[in-house]
């Protein structure tokens, strides 16, 4: 009887870590309506705000600056926070080369994924951009962890 509560406890224990660091619907909403707001005003500052730059590759630090924002200002036509896949978890976990060829890997470990889908039309047509960061939560808020250096 010991052993088989103990090898429940076992199995569930991750499990109850995980839920503790995935953040609640509405920590979700808020930090999804923020990102949307900001975004569509071009608000750069409070984008760049959302980065945790603790530790960050300086080039990768401004390479994730210049990504977030060349369509701020646009309308955003689909925005969520989903959870990350098996495939999601492994690339996020991976070492990369980093720009300047140092080894880098996210410097905080994500629970979710931002998808965000922007719409564009004009006089000359229309065209759609995806984009997809990981989020991960520090002190409970959500943040865009940027690459660090692996030491």
């Amino acid at each position: 009887m010991k052993i088989k509560l103990l090898f429940a406890a076992l199995l569930i224990a991750p499990l109850c870590a995980i839920s503790l660091h995935a953040g609640t619907p509405a920590q979700d909403k808020e930090f999804v309506d923020k990102y949307k707001t900001a975004f569509e005003k071009g608000d750069k500052a409070t984008l760049e705000s959302f980065l945790y730059t603790k530790g960050a590759n300086p080039e990768a630090l401004e390479f994730y600056k210049m990504m977030m924002t060349p369509d701020a200002g646009a309308k955003i036509s689909k925005i969520e926070l989903v959870d990350l896949t098996p495939e999601d978890v492994k690339k996020a976990s991976e070492t990369m080369t980093g720009p300047d060829g140092s080894k880098a890997q996210l410097s905080l470990k994500p629970t979710k994924k931002l998808k965000i889908t922007v719409e564009t039309k004009d006089a000359n047509g229309s065209s759609s951009s995806s984009s997809e960061n990981f989020v991960a939560e520090k002190d409970g808020k959500y943040v865009i962890p940027v690459t660090a250096s692996v030491k």
